[in-house]
């Protein structure tokens, strides 16, 4: 947890007054006769005040209150709402409610100072006057908060709880009306992070075409699940948002079929550990059809194999 702490300055208020709290005198027991109803009527404000005195933030919080929304009353003399609003609040902040601690918590990748700025709180401003709904949109409109809970701590804290957005991807837009694509950060959903620093993400799998952020989990899980293929996949390529291409480290494209691409991962295993297909003057693996696999050489040459006899 960070935790920054305001120095507490009283507000230059000339209305503003200190309270001082007269010394205790010895309490004095009346003397009551048995079964008097005054001695019942004592008894009920003992219990009343024995709840409220079991409970001194609270009993101190209403008699601060009351004080100050007294004082800016008396003081303001103003004719309009928002004056005494202004007012009030000052005398509240003077009495003991205002902000001078804020404590954030959760953030890793967004700095303390950027949730901060986004909270836009002046110091000593009072308590009650905290916008929390418009506080809280703020920091949600940052990149990388994915939830944000803006809590009032009385007297005088605030409390920022934030969860972060998970990294899943680095993902290459499709070219814009200018030709040129750019790297964004996505989570496992599809939803976009951020573009700022994505060379700090350099070893997420890379997914390049429209819709591929938000097809993409699947693919990868089951290809982690294949040692030799997830050493050699240098990206997964969505095809007109209906199947994959992956992209291996020596520039081969393999192409997978739109349904029952799990079993033809097992097949491009066996090819590679098996028979060394990545050996050979291959640019091209295609395994979309269910009976034979199809084959580019570097030559531009075309190869088909039948499954079961390659070798």
């Amino acid at each position: 947890m960070r935790s920054l702490k305001i120095e507490r300055k009283l507000r230059n208020n000339p209305g503003a007054k200190t309270v001082r709290h007269a010394a205790r005198s010895p309490r004095e027991t009346a003397k009551v006769q048995p079964g008097s109803a005054r001695r019942d009527e004592k008894s009920s404000l003992s219990q009343r005040l024995g709840f409220v005195l079991k409970r001194p933030m609270l009993a101190m919080s209403i008699l601060l209150l009351v004080l100050a929304l007294l004082a800016g009353l008396a003081i303001s003399g103003a004719r309009t709402f928002k004056g005494a609003k202004t007012v009030v609040s000052g005398v509240a902040a003077d009495a003991g409610f205002g902000v001078y601690e804020i404590r954030i918590t959760g953030n890793r990748r967004v700095p303390t100072s950027t949730i901060f700025a986004a909270l836009s709180l002046k110091p000593g401003q009072s308590i009650f006057s905290v916008d929390l709904p418009s506080a809280r949109a703020r920091i949600m409109a940052l990149d990388w908060i994915a939830s944000a809970d803006v809590v009032r701590r009385y007297p005088g804290a605030v409390t920022v709880t934030v969860l972060e957005k998970r990294p899943f991807a680095l993902w290459q837009t499709p070219p814009d009306k200018n030709g040129q694509a750019h790297l964004t950060v996505v989570e496992r959903s599809g939803g976009v992070i951020t573009t700022r620093d994505v060379e700090k993400f350099a070893k997420l799998p890379k997914l390049v075409g429209q819709g591929a952020p938000e097809a993409a989990g699947a693919l990868v899980d089951a290809v982690l699940n294949h040692r030799a293929v997830s050493a050699r996949v240098a990206a997964y390529e969505r095809v007109s948002v209906r199947r994959w291409n992956l992209i291996l480290n020596d520039g081969v494209v393999v192409k997978l079929p739109e349904t029952k691409w799990s079993r033809e991962l097992d097949a491009l295993e066996h090819l590679i550990v098996d028979s060394g297909i990545l050996e050979r003057d291959v640019t091209e693996i295609d395994l979309r059809s269910p009976s034979q696999y199809f084959f580019v050489l570097k030559g531009g040459e075309k190869k088909d194999v039948e499954r079961g006899k390659e070798t």
